[in-house]
């Protein structure tokens, strides 16, 4: 992804640059008039001799002795470069030397930055020329892509002036032009019904793949869905102190989610068993594991819930109890065994849960 922007930057400049270069031949085109009267907008900058000076811009130029500096919309200046000059790299990285470049990498439209003296003459001799290597890069296109074409528009220049010459001896030829330009329009005219056709098949075709993903995806869902439960229904029996007997109350609550769960799709049974705080921890459990164990025997016995549809029940003691154990009404509230009826969201397709129902026995 680094490399796409670094062309794309790339080319962006190439563009600029291509565009700063090619001005002042579409400025000089636009300008001219008669022979003899051609009025040019750009001007020469004078540098102040001996002073010592710096300029930033694009080389505009090569000329015999170095280049033309554009500074500016309408500004340039002669650069002189000798022997003595010293060209390098522009670099950012304090920490590596600079490359050194020869006057052969001067090439037009490089960004450069000049420092020099000015002669008596007005130009700035360079004493140190910076630059950038990106810059080089960009220049180094222009220089593979630009010129070729400013050859080929020489060329079509050429070939125009000579089909100027050969246009009278086609304009005997506009009525035969004339008929075959006719047919083609007809030809143009099926082609594009034909295309029309194509594009409204594609979009017909496109929206037959978008009912076809789109069922793909309601699938998938399904298939991710198949271990996600939800709570379809519930029931709380209660039972007496050391009891493990389900009373008629508690029988009644579980007949009516029985009855209730063989209606659905994708449910099974979930059984926790509870005790209160009355005897020590250890039989507290064993007592649980009985409650719901009582449960589960009576759904299979009384009901016919598949044994398949039954998880593994298990008693917690007086463990997660849902009220105080230093009461009589709490102590009461957790002798108890809660029933679940859980629904596989991915089996069901959504199946709407219904209201809870607690059912207590005394």
């Amino acid at each position: 992804m680094k490399r796409n922007i670094i062309n794309a930057g790339l080319i962006v400049w190439v563009a600029a640059i291509a565009l700063v270069v090619a001005c002042p031949l579409i400025a000089q085109e636009a300008n001219q008039g008669t022979p003899g009267q051609q009025v040019s907008k750009s001007s020469t900058m004078t540098v102040p001799a001996g002073g010592e000076t710096k300029l930033d811009g694009l080389i505009a130029e090569r000329t015999t002795d170095g280049f033309l500096l554009s500074t500016g919309q309408t500004s340039k200046a002669a650069v002189v470069v000798t022997n003595q000059t010293r060209i390098k790299e522009r670099k950012s990285n304090p920490f590596r030397s600079a490359k050194g470049y020869g006057a052969d990498d001067l090439l037009r439209g490089l960004s450069v930055e000049v420092k020099g003296h000015g002669n008596n003459s007005g130009a700035l001799v360079a004493d140190e020329i910076a630059i950038r290597s990106d810059d080089l890069r960009v220049a180094k296109s222009i220089q593979t892509n630009v010129v070729p074409v400013e050859g080929r528009l020489g060329e079509a220049e050429n070939r125009l002036s000579l089909s100027e010459q050969n246009a009278k001896h086609l304009s005997g030829q506009l009525e035969e032009l004339s008929a075959v330009s006719n047919a083609a329009r007809g030809g143009a005219k099926a082609a594009q019904e034909t295309a029309d056709s194509a594009v409204e098949a594609a979009k017909q075709a496109g929206t037959a793949a978008e009912t076809a993903n789109a069922g793909v995806r309601t699938t998938n869902e399904r298939i991710t869905s198949l271990d996600d439960y939800e709570v379809q229904n519930t029931a709380t029996v209660q039972f007496k102190v050391a009891s493990a007997s389900l009373s008629d109350d508690a029988k009644a609550a579980l007949d009516k989610l029985a009855t209730d769960a063989k209606g659905a799709k994708g449910w099974v049974i979930e059984v926790t068993g509870f005790a209160s705080a009355d005897g020590d921890e250890a039989s507290n459990r064993q007592l649980s594991n009985r409650r719901a164990d009582a449960v589960v025997r009576y759904l299979l016995e009384q009901q016919g819930i598949p044994l398949r549809r039954i998880v593994t029940p298990y008693g917690y003691g007086e463990n997660q109890p849902v009220a105080d154990n230093s009461t009589r009404v709490g102590r009461q509230q957790n002798r108890r065994v809660e029933v679940r009826v859980l629904i596989s969201k991915g089996l069901a397709n959504q199946v709407p849960v219904s209201a809870s129902a607690k059912t207590s026995a005394q």
